[in-house]
């Protein structure tokens, strides 16, 4: 992985930049719509873990190179594991799905346009912030090829628009537009074509202006709820707040709050 330009591999990669505390990790592969081969989700579950684990990342921005996020998975390179039961998804790293732990705490904007199809819609649900660019194209057109969304749409697309509304969209496969998704609750924002990515950076920088460990407590509380329900998630509260009140920036909160000034966090 790497923000510079390299020799352009057959497969792809998945980029990376850090710009102070935000990290963006993009989808490059554009000569092939993004299309997704098992070497770019290795990078990318291995940049998902990066964000995580690195204590200087308090937000992470996901985009695309060139004109569409992608066309989802280019197929046959997957085919084989598919018949075969083998996982196609990163069995390493940080899972970019956010099905199986360890989980993601610290929070991922997603930043869509153009051809947003199958695996980009399940990336995008995964995240926690959606912007897409107004002429931004998305399908979840599984079953038109044989097999099923596997990545978190059959579950959250339930969460997000009903049972009706997401049936609607699994078991036709129809091309729908941001307005439409916007309307189901997949996406937060829509911006005009090309500012995607700088409101998706708008919004991390907001989110990088607060405490990143209290950031990360709620990303890991509100996962808590969606996998366990909410008497765990309640179950938590008293020790993530004692644990949270004992910390510098807890302290550094309440004494900017004194001198009527904007904090200034560490993440400590």
């Amino acid at each position: 992985m790497s923000s510079s330009t390299t020799e352009r591999h057959p497969d792809g990669q998945i980029t990376t930049e850090q710009r102070g505390n935000i990290y963006l990790i993009g989808i490059d592969r554009p000569e092939k719509y993004n299309g997704f081969t098992p070497k770019m989700f290795t990078e990318l579950a291995d940049a998902y873990a990066e964000l995580e684990h690195n204590d200087e990342l308090w937000v992470g921005v996901l985009h695309a190179h060139g004109k569409n996020f992608t066309a989802g998975l280019d197929l046959p390179k997957f085919a084989d594991a598919m018949k075969t039961g083998a996982p196609i998804l990163p069995t390493n790293g940080v899972d970019p799905f956010s099905l199986k732990p360890p989980f993601r705490t610290t929070p991922v904007i997603a930043a869509m346009k153009g051809i947003c199809y199958t695996a980009a819609i399940e990336l995008m649900l995964a995240t926690e912030i959606v912007v897409s660019s107004e002429s931004a194209r998305y399908s979840q057109l599984e079953v038109g090829r044989g097999v099923m969304a596997a990545a978190g749409a059959t579950f959250r697309m339930i969460e997000r628009a009903g049972w009706g509304n997401a049936m609607k969209v699994l078991l036709t496969g129809y091309e729908f537009n941001a307005e439409e998704a916007l309307r189901y609750n997949f996406i937060q924002e829509i911006v005009p074509d090309g500012e995607e990515l700088n409101r998706a950076l708008e919004l991390a920088e907001e989110i990088a202006r607060q405490a990143p460990l209290a950031v990360r407590a709620t990303v890991k509380s509100s996962r808590t709820y969606c996998f366990d329900g909410p008497q765990a998630t309640v179950a938590d509260f008293t020790p993530i707040m004692q644990e949270l009140a004992n910390t510098k920036d807890a302290a550094e909160g309440v004494q900017s709050f004194i001198e009527k000034r904007p904090p200034v966090y560490m993440g400590k």
